[in-house]
């Protein structure tokens, strides 16, 4: 018995150590146990490096996407066709972003999780509703996965240097303005807050 108390001690002293990372990298506001080096980093995590596709089937890397690291705010949101809370942020965004991307240079990229099955909806959807900013596919969901992305609609906002500084899950009617205000911030190289 007691040679498994140590290999026990070691085992929940991890679950501890990996929860309270989980939880800075989700941006849960639960407080963290224990400080971990990802916490340091949450204010300048980059967008990972992965390959995502055109609805025409193109691969692109993350890095090439429009407007990441060139200076400017950059709005990505995570969708799916199913999804009626994310149709619903994307097209409230999509009527008061001329203005704000005439004002601030930002891009505004949607990323659909939608599988194999439904990817051939995204293209007429998007044509439907009118939506004219990049849409690209993340079927395997290696994005989503890189991000910790768990429930949709899941946006992220980042800064000139392709820095993710703000990120925020689910939608409520409304919550476009308040995302709109933090590209303006954003755009000006305020700081935000979570």
């Amino acid at each position: 018995m007691k040679k498994h108390i140590p290999l026990l001690v070691l085992t929940a002293g991890l679950a501890l150590g990996t929860g309270a990372q989980v939880r800075a990298q989700s941006g849960s506001s639960a407080p963290a146990q224990a400080a971990t080096p990802n916490d340091a980093d949450l204010k300048t995590r980059k967008l990972p490096a992965v390959t995502v596709r055109t609805l025409d089937g193109k691969p692109i890397s993350t890095a090439a996407l429009p407007g990441v690291g060139q200076g400017k705010p950059v709005i990505i949101s995570f969708w799916a066709t199913w999804c009626k809370p994310c149709i619903a942020e994307l097209t409230n965004i999509h009527e008061l972003f001329p203005d704000l991307q005439a004002e601030t240079g930002a891009t505004l990229i949607a990323i659909s999780i939608d599988d194999a099955r439904n990817a051939a909806k995204v293209g007429p959807l998007t044509k439907g509703r009118g939506w004219t900013y990049p849409v690209y596919l993340d079927q395997n969901q290696d994005l989503k996965r890189a991000l910790n992305v768990n429930n949709i609609p899941h946006t992220f906002l980042l800064d000139g240097a392709g820095n993710i500084v703000w990120q925020h899950n689910a939608y409520n009617e409304g919550d476009e303005t308040h995302l709109l205000d933090l590209v303006r911030k954003v755009a000006k190289g305020e700081q935000i807050s979570q």
